[in-house]
């Protein structure tokens, strides 16, 4: 069942039932025949102006949009509407941008006229997660309707309001129906749905469990697929950082979205003789921040989503310690009301530790100490994810030539991560594949077509 809780207060707001199976072959069926009479034809100036309506509308709506995002899973207010404004610019971007992005090229042949032309695939599936719950389905939906694509997009059980309102801005937008519809499903369902033909594609943003699952079922049926999954961010200290500058990053890294963050820092790696130093000034910031009501402006820690994922963070801190890891700070529940968790901070986490290769999603940091450079890559290396990490020095080009040693598919420079349109987002090893976001996310599910003539025919 989908449900709004909210996690400030425990408060059920409202329950909604999962599609029936004959709802669900509906849904695809509108969405297949759309694809083919008219979605896949319009021009890109008819999609743009869709999208286009629908970027102004989250902007006239932001208040309401953000607020049903803090009382579903306890973003600040203040972070919800920042999600609401950088979806409204994704939605922007791609319909400024994607004619130019899918424009036909030529290639450069001595024999042939070749040129590839690009065109949309069908119907595609969209699994997205909870914690960023407008922004996660804005970078799946801008640039695959705008390139053509008609999509089900199946929402996290836990933010079922923002899923209901996000479709509602399409379709106030001039949407026609089937070109994006909300589906709520089970797994069942959701397996049903990739073994059908109709089917075209499937992205999914969410845990490696359910990309393990997902990408076998798309694999069995041979069907491209994209995985944004999760993340263990290194956060590197260099020696000659602006240290007061670096640790307020690392809060910042660490408590953004209450540490709920798939590209979040959490492994913090100190180099050289400022280890002492350094979590001894993260630990008096993190210690300062007071837990309080999401929807208050003033408000610098609010609670993690649920009950359920305050457990798993709070079982996984006891698990390190049981395993050898010092607990400076935190580590607790705050209160007996709300899903809050003092901010914590490990050490002394070696390889054999669970924890050294596992994804802390909240409030939870582990900090490294490193003798050098090359000690530092290889803690950070050390880890089964690779989506993005963070490089703190006054030396920028020392940075950038460390950040090439580093295995994920982001690194930024000063500062915990970015978002924008035009950056592209993903990540390597188990953190998943393939694009989102820039030029390369309108690319993953358009066929790339070519088209080909001899420049001269042999004769006989």
């Amino acid at each position: 069942m989908y449900q709004s809780v909210n996690p400030y207060n425990g408060e059920v707001l409202q329950r909604f039932e999962n599609l029936s199976d004959e709802e669900m072959w509906s849904a695809l069926a509108v969405a297949h025949q759309l694809f083919h009479d008219q979605w896949s034809r319009a021009s890109y100036q008819e999609r743009a102006k869709i999208l286009g309506a629908a970027a102004l509308l989250m902007e006239e709506r932001v208040q309401d949009l953000a607020r049903l995002a803090t009382v579903e899973m306890g973003k600040r207010i203040r972070e919800s509407r920042h999600e609401v404004r950088l979806s409204a610019s994704i939605l922007r971007f791609y319909a400024e941008n994607t004619e130019r992005f899918l424009a036909g090229k030529t290639v450069d042949s001595k024999s042939y006229d070749a040129w590839i032309e690009y065109s949309p695939l069908g119907v595609l599936l969209g699994i997205q997660p909870w914690n960023y719950p407008y922004y996660q389905l804005t970078r799946f939906a801008a640039p695959n309707l705008m390139a053509g694509n008609t999509l089900l997009v199946k929402h996290a059980p836990g933010v079922p309001q923002c899923a209901l309102a996000f479709e509602k801005i399409l379709r106030d937008a001039g949407a026609p129906q089937g070109t994006y519809t909300n589906v709520f499903l089970g797994n069942e369902q959701v397996s049903a749905l990739i073994d059908d033909p109709r089917i075209r594609g499937i992205a999914l943003t969410g845990s490696e469990r359910a990309g393990e699952a997902l990408a076998s079922r798309a694999g069995k049926n041979l069907k491209k697929s994209t995985m944004e999954l999760g993340g263990s961010d290194a956060f590197i200290v260099l020696e000659d950082c602006d240290l007061a500058y670096a640790v307020k990053m690392a809060v910042l890294g660490r408590v953004g979205n209450c540490g709920q963050t798939c590209i979040g820092s959490k492994r913090f790696i100190v180099v050289g003789g400022r280890f002492d130093e350094f979590v001894e000034a993260f630990r008096g910031e993190l210690e300062r921040l007071e837990p309080g009501d999401p929807l208050d402006e003033s408000t610098k820690l609010g609670p993690l989503s649920s009950e359920a994922a305050m457990s798993v963070l709070l079982d996984q801190i006891q698990g390190a310690v049981r395993h050898g890891a010092t607990l400076v700070t935190g580590g607790r529940r705050l209160g007996d009301r709300g899903a809050f968790v003092q901010p914590a901070i490990l050490t002394g986490v070696t390889a054999s530790n669970p924890a050294h290769r596992q994804e802390f999603f909240g409030p939870a940091a582990i900090v490294y100490s490193a003798k050098d450079e090359a000690e530092a890559v290889a803690i950070a290396n050390d880890s089964p994810f690779g989506l993005g990490g963070s490089i703190y020095s006054t030396d920028i080009d020392r940075a950038r030539r460390l950040a090439r040693h580093i295995e994920s598919g982001m690194v930024f420079i000063n500062y915990p991560s970015i978002s924008s349109p035009e950056l592209p987002f993903g990540g390597v090893k188990r953190s998943g594949y393939g694009k989102e976001l820039s030029e390369d996310g309108v690319l993953e599910f358009v066929n790339k077509k070519l088209i080909c003539a001899p420049k001269t025919l042999a004769r006989t």
